[in-house]
């Protein structure tokens, strides 16, 4: 190998391709599981909170294997489909309508599901059966809440998760470089499903519970994660919504995408054009995102 190769988020040289293909040959008995923990141990790879990122070394593994650059055991067992796999229980839950002012509804209890487990089978039902993409799973760093009224009753749920990886519109606005999203791009969120439940009318609801959860999910993610996030994102089909909710919570449109799949990866697939908001969570934002002012974002903040 001649030249640096950026995998995972890390640069590699022949010394590291050298380091692995040892790590390989002098451990014939170990795992692919055993392999990438012993590797973040070498390079003491680890998350903000200071765990071993064992999945990121053995995805990094396996693209170094897909370019003949190592050669690793063979598998031990077939890796499960967790988005597959996973059974959504039903949950019993009332449909009475709720029409009343916001007023009457406020103020409103947020539930962060990952702290209070018993409504995290709730979560998964009601955003499966009344979501119109549907809901299986949620993988990689995510949040999940649930929001009440004063009364107990649920009205909504939203879930936040990883950030889409290349938007040209987005990483325009922002200023990224490719190096820079690579190395940033854990700081945003991306608001993935948002369902306010079908027989709940309230005026302004949306807007408030976005403005609410934008006050307190950097610190879920830091309590959570051991780091925050500075940056909502979220992207809204055009032809079935207006994003007046992210409007009037004061999410910035910064364009719409190309109509494109993230999985596209020969650029055939056709899907609905969608319009990006994002939400900057502090004035300062833009500082932890890139190192310099960016024209348009900061006068946006």
């Amino acid at each position: 190998m001649e030249k640096e190769i950026r995998i995972q988020g890390r640069d590699l040289n022949s010394n590291d391709i050298q380091l692995i293909n040892d790590l390989i040959e002098n451990n014939p008995a170990l795992s692919r599981r055993q392999l990438s923990i012993k590797l973040c141990e070498k390079w003491n790879w680890r998350n903000a909170k200071g765990l071993l990122k064992d999945m990121a070394s053995r995805s990094l593994m396996l693209k170094l294997e897909q370019r003949n650059l190592i050669q690793l055991p063979p598998r031990r067992q077939v890796p499960s489909n967790r988005m597959s796999q996973k059974e959504i229980f039903y949950v019993a839950h009332d449909k009475i309508p709720i029409e009343i002012p916001l007023k009457e509804s406020v103020p409103l209890k947020i539930i962060n599901v990952h702290d209070d487990r018993e409504y995290d089978n709730l979560f998964s039902c009601l955003m499966n059966l009344y979501h119109y993409l549907g809901y299986k799973s949620s993988v990689g760093e995510n949040m999940k809440y649930i929001v009440l009224d004063r009364h107990g009753r649920v009205l909504a749920l939203a879930l936040f998760g990883s950030a889409a990886w290349s938007v040209e519109k987005r990483d325009r606005f922002i200023g990224w470089t490719t190096q820079i999203r690579e190395n940033s791009l854990q700081l945003i969120t991306n608001n993935t499903r948002f369902l306010i439940l079908p027989w709940v009318k309230i005026k302004y609801l949306a807007s408030h519970i976005l403005s609410q959860i934008g006050k307190r999910i950097a610190g879920d993610w830091i309590t959570r994660y051991g780091h925050s996030v500075h940056l909502l994102e979220t992207f809204v089909d055009k032809e079935k919504f207006q994003g007046t909710c992210y409007q009037a919570a004061n999410w910035i449109k910064v364009g719409e995408t190309k109509g494109r799949s993230r999985n596209d990866r020969y650029k055939k697939l056709k899907v609905s054009h969608k319009d990006i908001y994002l939400y900057p969570l502090t004035r300062q934002a833009w500082k932890r995102l890139i190192r310099q002012p960016i024209n348009g974002f900061r006068n946006n903040l």
